[in-house]
């Protein structure tokens, strides 16, 4: 997994967005919504914004980024990293390569799914 070229974050396929909500979404929500059910939409969440990645199958049960899904994967991000015990909140402690990588994310993922909350008491914001 690699960094998003900088020069390329806008989708290949314009990308109609609903404006940002604020709604506040507990942790333990957000975890349900981790694509194993069809009950719940599939959200990951980026430096306490909640992105709805429902459309993407990457992040279903079988994709490759489904480890990300229904957590907070901003370490795990900044790191490019796929592994289960970096998908969380703390980035804070990164060193500027790294934050610089996680704040391209969360412009490569605000230009294609819909901001649909903030995960209750975030300090990662």
């Amino acid at each position: 997994m690699s960094a998003p070229d900088p020069k390329n974050f806008e989708p290949k396929v314009a990308v109609s967005l609903d404006p940002p909500k604020n709604d506040p979404i507990s942790v333990e929500q957000l975890s349900k919504c981790d694509g194993n059910s069809s009950s719940y939409p599939t959200y990951v969440a980026i430096k306490g914004k909640i992105f709805d990645v429902s459309g993407n199958k990457a992040y279903g049960p079988q994709g490759q980024y489904h480890v990300f899904a229904g957590k907070d994967a901003s370490r795990a991000l900044a790191q490019s990293s796929l592994k289960p015990e970096e998908c969380r909140a703390e980035w804070q402690d990164l060193g500027e390569k790294e934050k610089t990588v996680l704040n391209e994310w969360y412009t490569f993922f605000s230009k294609r799914y819909n901001i649909v909350g903030t995960v209750a008491g975030a300090s990662n914001l």
